[in-house]
């Protein structure tokens, strides 16, 4: 087996293993930006099933407002929120 055959081999089981870990700076920022933004975009979408799940009517311009917001402490407090929101009103006041 040629180095740069074994060398892929080992990088595939990294891969698989889920140990590879990003080393230059460069990848380690995108990377973290891109957890970042996942989490965000995860929170919002919660948030519109949490007021669907509770039968709280949510206009487009709403559900565009929630899934458009950046801001996680501004998420989870409206998830909190949602926990017992009657209304969208509910939500943002």
């Amino acid at each position: 087996m040629t180095p740069p055959e074994v060398a892929g081999m080992h990088m595939e089981v990294l891969m698989d293993a889920g140990t590879y870990e990003y080393q230059s700076d460069f990848a380690k920022k995108y990377v973290a930006a891109g957890k970042a933004e996942g989490r965000v975009e995860g929170k919002a979408e919660a948030l519109c099933i949490v007021l669907s799940g509770r039968g709280v009517l949510i206009s487009d311009e709403t559900r565009s407002r929630i899934l458009a917001h950046k801001d996680l402490a501004q998420l989870d407090a409206w998830i909190q929120r949602a926990a017992t929101a009657v209304v969208i009103e509910d939500l943002f006041s």
